[in-house]
């Protein structure tokens, strides 16, 4: 039998044509747009009646689908890209059945800014290119007739907006995520605040034996008088039981926003417990008048509790919590960041298999699913805005903007556990324009979620900078052996950490190497010139992530550690590493078609599915007769045959490093096997050098 929750959810979907909860209706808004980009980026679009956009004869305007951007191509392969103004249209009849209804337009994400029109009138303006936003166009759709909407959007860097500059990464212009239709009744849970879900869900006081849930449902209609409604909230476990519910009477003015906090208790709450367990219930929240449901919201809700303890680590429902992270960018090579569901999945799907637990999702607000898939994996998110790399004086404001849309926009999200307030950017004083505002969006970030931990970010190795000590955790990001000193300098480090700074909760944010799968190398050296530089080895990868991972497990006051990054990504301004416009430090190919050694040496160590993995197979043109052989695997009693003939191994830097020294090659082809067995499977792995 169904519940009257699950009733109403059903004849919703039932009449209606989109995704439906009760009343409220939000439809795909992705299909038949058309799109205008000018010649060159100096042509300016103040509005134009989209009509007149020909050249003589010849129609300017190509048809598209969403998600799009124009810079797909032209961002991945130099700096000569396009940025300026461009055009998106799409005209639509309203449904008949939706009259007296209120209709919103929701966008995901639009590079960078965007103006909007319906009809050729101004409906709005938003800046950064990575926030959701929301406008209300009830009041400017002609009923019965052909509507048309316009977006124009700018891809340009701006000292008003951040990030300023495209010198790490790329602001791909478009409508590169989802756009949806929201419709509902007059009297509704707030769409347009900085596009938030309408309720924010606290949790408090959470243990094995019960949770406070805290509500807080910002309500308003467009009705003459006060509407008496009443506003249910449910939380339903996954077979669909309801666990915890509030009813109470509710008057919703006209004038201004209606605020009402409702609590409720959980008795005996099965936690969210990360990739041990992300168990997620579900909180659906009605708006009622005269018994007929008129709005309805559903979020998910994982119930847990995150602590840092500097010199212990994380402790996840007070369980120390493996802490095995990398860094995600959001574009992929040929699709720049205009990504679909399945795309951003099948990253997830990589970041698993590796045994990621933890992700942070730089240096921006990334798409709202990837923060739901990060909530059903299990994955403990660091959420963080563009203020990134260089201060401009200017981008004070956005970047307050910037911190309450990311902050009200995933308050529900689980995974969730640090919001990000900077990344390298720097002041020489605590009076400058970095501290300060660093202290300003910590403030705004407390406010709005005093219940999670907030974090700062530079790229040197001392933590006392003053650009840091405005939030609750810090990040480091540093390349021992890439950009300064030696792959071994990282315990050195670590070790002063732990003398001098023994309560700083500090995070190694970003650490790493970059590496070219197409160049081998017999030797391991560092590259002579890691900037300008085209010989960049993909073992000298390897051996940095094989020596800092190993330092990085043995010192917990490392209390997390991001590999940067995950994934290869474009960045136009570079020529670096035998590739242009290439970030080569990901694990992954930028077209996500090719694993590199370091991948699988994090999966050994990461996953605790039986494994073996030889590395080194692409530097397989060899010189001398001798060479060190080394496997990857998280199984015992390995063994190396080297053309037919057995060796047996030492382990390396730690229990997951097979080594065998001064292994003999013969002339010509060398077939080099390694296998692991247990007690219920043996495990091979092999390839082929050749020795000149």
């Amino acid at each position: 039998m169904l519940n009257k929750i699950q009733k109403a959810a059903v004849l919703a979907l039932l009449f209606s044509g989109g995704i439906a909860y009760a009343q409220r209706v939000v439809s795909d808004f992705n299909q038949d747009w058309r799109f205008f980009k000018p010649l060159n980026s100096t042509y300016t679009l103040d509005f134009p009646n989209g009509q007149d956009l020909k050249l003589g004869m010849v129609d300017l305007w190509e048809n598209v689908n969403l998600p799009h951007t124009f810079n797909k191509e032209d961002m991945q392969k130099d700096r000569n890209f396009f940025t300026g103004d461009v055009v998106y249209q799409k005209s639509f009849t309203p449904d008949a059945r939706h009259k007296d209804k209120r209709i919103f337009l929701r966008f995901e994400g639009v590079g960078s800014v965007a103006k909007i029109y319906i009809n050729n009138k101004y409906i709005g303006e938003h800046k950064g290119a990575y926030s959701q936003f929301a406008f209300e166009i009830t009041n400017s759709l002609i009923p019965d007739k052909e509507n048309v909407i316009s977006v124009v959007a700018n891809n340009q860097a701006r000292k008003d907006v951040i990030p300023v500059n495209q010198f790490l990464f790329p602001i791909y212009g478009g409508i590169y995520r989802p756009v949806s239709l929201i419709t509902t009744d007059k009297t509704q849970f707030t769409v347009t605040d900085n596009a938030s879900p309408g309720i924010l869900i606290s949790q408090k006081n959470v243990s094995a034996k019960s949770a406070d849930i805290e509500i807080k449902a910002r309500l308003n209609t467009t009705e003459t008088t006060i509407q008496n409604a009443v506003l249910e909230t449910s939380i339903l476990d996954k077979s669909g039981k309801v666990v915890a519910s509030k009813k109470e009477n509710v008057k919703v003015s006209p004038q201004g926003t209606t605020y009402i906090i409702q609590n409720l208790a959980i008795k005996n709450p099965h936690l969210w417990d990360g990739i041990r367990d992300p168990y997620l219930y579900k909180v659906v929240s009605q708006l009622s008048e005269n018994g007929k449901i008129i709005d309805e919201l559903q979020q998910k809700l994982g119930l847990r509790t995150v602590e840092i303890i500097p010199g212990k680590g994380v402790l996840l429902n007070g369980k120390k919590y493996p802490m095995y992270g990398v860094s995600r960018h959001q574009d992929e090579w040929g699709y720049g960041s205009a990504l679909s569901y399945e795309q951003h999945q099948r990253d997830m799907e990589m970041m698993k298999e590796m045994g990621v637990t933890t992700l942070r999702l730089a240096h921006y607000q990334q798409a709202p699913q990837m923060y739901d898939l990060a909530d059903e994996y299990g994955f403990l998110v660091w959420a963080e805005i563009p203020f990134v790399n260089a201060v401009s004086y200017q981008e004070s404001e956005n970047a307050k903007q910037q911190m309450v849309e990311l902050v009200k926009q995933n308050y529900n999200h689980p995974s969730i556990f640090i919001w990000g307030v900077h990344n390298e950017v720097y002041s020489k004083t605590k009076d400058e324009q970095v501290p300060v505002l660093s202290r300003q969006l910590n403030e705004i970030a407390k406010t709005i979620d005093p219940y999670r931990f907030t974090g700062a970010v530079n790229g040197f190795s001392n933590v006392d900078r003053q650009e840091n000590l405005s939030t609750d955790v810090q990040g480091i990001n540093h390349y021992y052996g890439w950009y300064n000193g030696e792959i071994k300098d990282l315990e050195a480090w670590a070790e002063n950490l732990e003398k001098n700074f023994p309560q700083y909760k500090v995070f190694l944010t970003e650490y790493g190497a970059d590496g070219n799968m197409d160049i081998g190398s017999e030797k391991v050296e560092k590259p002579k010139n890691v900037v300008s530089g085209n010989w960049f080895p993909e073992n000298y990868q390897t051996e940095t992530h094989i020596q800092q991972w190993a330092i990085i497990e043995r010192y917990p006051i490392i209390s997390a550690s991001y590999v940067w990054n995950m994934f290869e990504f474009a960045v136009p301004m570079w020529n670096r590493g035998g590739v242009n416009a290439r970030n080569l430090k990901g694990l992954v190919s930028f077209d996500r078609k090719r694993k590199k050694d370091s991948f699988y040496w994090y999966k050994a160590n990461w996953n605790p599915q039986p494994m073996i993995y030889l590395a080194n197979r692409r530097d397989n043109i060899r010189k001398n007769s001798t060479a060190k052989i080394q496997a990857f695997s998280n199984m015992k009693n390995v063994k190396f045959i080297i053309n037919g003939k057995e060796f047996t191994p030492k382990q390396g830097v730690n229990n997951k490093h097979w080594v065998l020294e001064n292994a003999p090659l013969q002339k010509g082809e060398n077939l080099i096997k390694v296998v692991a067995a247990n007690a219920k499977e043996v495990l091979t792995d092999e390839m082929t050098w050749i020795l000149e």
